[in-house]
């Protein structure tokens, strides 16, 4: 028997395209329709000219932002501010800070190790609230880091420590001002009166000299004496040859080409207090040369035993680069070790401090020592710091990622650094599943082999 289908019918299959619609769950009604219309294309998929209602939400235009607050919020990263820096610093002092010594291998190579870092994250954990807050040296820091000490500083930028002693006191971390600074220990503490201040010392053949400054650093409130030992020598920092680098810089045909493309470094420059060592008597010439004809070369750790003696806060020894030195130097009294190659501005193809520290934060501990373990040379971000506490680091210091942001923008610049820093870190802590400084361990990183 045969059935006859009416016209008109639902069930009634028209064409392929109709038996497909009708075949869907909900194929009826307004949508199966809207559909059909189409070619079985939805709504939303269909070409349309566009209301003027839809465009508005889409026409909002940002009026322009200028000036230096607007220029460094566009700084995402540490890189970012160094590009900013080295198109608003003359290529001298830019290089002076940039640069390392000799082929410059070892900057490199301490850099690299950072970017081998693996991590391994842990999941659901309660990472809600991130505390960054540690204890260095019997002391609370905000952060996990501090500035380390840099020479010559207001050549970088005319604000020099006195940007970065204020940023550091802001941010609630350590300021470490160097012998070779250009701002004197007590204008500095004068600038920062909350802030925390260490002072570095170079040792030199002059020991009236190192023990007046050292007077000076206690009668100023500085609580920690880094003394820096991997300078016997200067090491060949050859930009700075190349540049015809000296101090104060000279104004030669070269300079003031370059001025012209950097006329707000050369205002400030020319129109601040001439630039000398501020815990040294005028000087001209190179920093090589200084170096050579100043420090002294002799040093042993008996001199670090009358260190021991004659100061009494906290002693840190930088530029610890074996495992035999660390435990040597904290036999000698030393609260702490900088694991530090200088920034690679020494020697060439040293130990990379983050390859050693493993090592030494392992034998100190089998030695019971509470010795502080404080790394710097190749920081760039905050992901590089939460990996060297990871490792065994008690603390950090950063050198030129805070020179950047000073020679990108002053105080401002300085201060964007370490928020950079500190965002950084905070994300890195929560995707490792870590709310505390306590909690890393070697079990958070990989070092990755080449």
């Amino acid at each position: 028997m045969t059935q006859t289908i009416e016209p008109g019918n639902p069930e009634a299959p028209t064409t392929p395209g109709d038996t497909a619609v009708q075949g869907r769950p909900g194929g009826s009604g307004a949508g199966a329709a809207a559909a059909d219309r189409s070619g079985g294309l939805p709504d939303a998929l269909r070409r349309r000219v566009p209301k003027i209602a839809d465009l508005a939400p889409l026409m909002q235009f940002k009026k322009p932002e200028l000036g230096r607050e607007a220029r460094l919020r566009r700084a995402s990263t540490i890189w970012d501010l160094r590009d900013m820096a080295k198109r608003r610093t003359p290529k001298a002092p830019f290089d002076y800070t940039d640069g390392a010594a000799e082929a410059e291998i070892t900057l490199r190579r301490a850099r690299t190790a950072f970017q081998d870092i693996e991590f391994r994250p842990g999941v659901l954990r309660n990472v809600s609230g991130v505390d960054l807050g540690t204890e260095v040296l019997g002391k609370p820091s905000r952060l996990p880091v501090g500035i380390a000490p840099t020479g010559f500083t207001r050549m970088m930028q005319s604000e020099g420590e006195y940007a970065g002693s204020q940023a550091a006191a802001a941010a609630g971390i350590p300021y470490t001002l160097s012998t070779m600074g250009t701002a004197s220990i007590e204008d500095v503490a004068a600038a920062a009166p909350g802030g925390r201040n260490w002072f570095q010392l170079y040792l030199w053949t002059d020991r009236d000299r190192s023990l007046e400054l050292i007077e000076r650093a206690a009668k100023a409130g500085n609580d920690t004496l880094m003394v820096t030992v991997d300078t016997a020598v200067a090491g060949a920092r050859l930009r700075d040859v190349r540049n015809g680098m000296t101090i104060p810089p000279a104004l030669t045909l070269k300079t003031v080409l370059d001025a012209s493309y950097r006329p707000a470094w050369w205002f400030n420059f020319l129109t601040h207090e001439p630039l000398t060592f501020a815990s040294l008597s005028r000087y001209t010439g190179t920093v090589a040369e200084l170096i050579n004809s100043m420090f002294d070369p002799t040093l042993t750790f008996d001199d670090l035993d009358w260190l021991r003696a004659t100061w009494k806060g906290k002693l840190v020894v930088k530029g610890i680069q074996t495992v035999d030195d660390a435990r040597k130097v904290v036999d000698h009294g030393a609260d702490g070790v900088v694991l530090s190659n200088h920034g690679g501005r020494q020697l060439d193809r040293a130990p990379i401090p983050l390859h050693l520290l493993p090592e030494v934060s392992a034998a100190l501990k089998a030695d019971n020592s509470d010795a502080a373990v404080i790394l710097d040379t190749g920081i760039m971000s905050g992901a590089d710091i939460i990996a060297a506490l990871a490792l065994g680091a008690d603390f950090t210091l950063i050198g030129r990622a805070y020179l950047y942001g000073l020679m990108a923008g002053g105080r401002a610049g300085v201060d964007r650094a370490l928020e950079i820093l500190e965002s950084d870190m905070r994300r890195t802590m929560a995707l490792l599943g870590a709310s505390r400084i306590s909690e890393l361990n070697p079990d958070h990183v990989r070092l990755l082999a080449r």
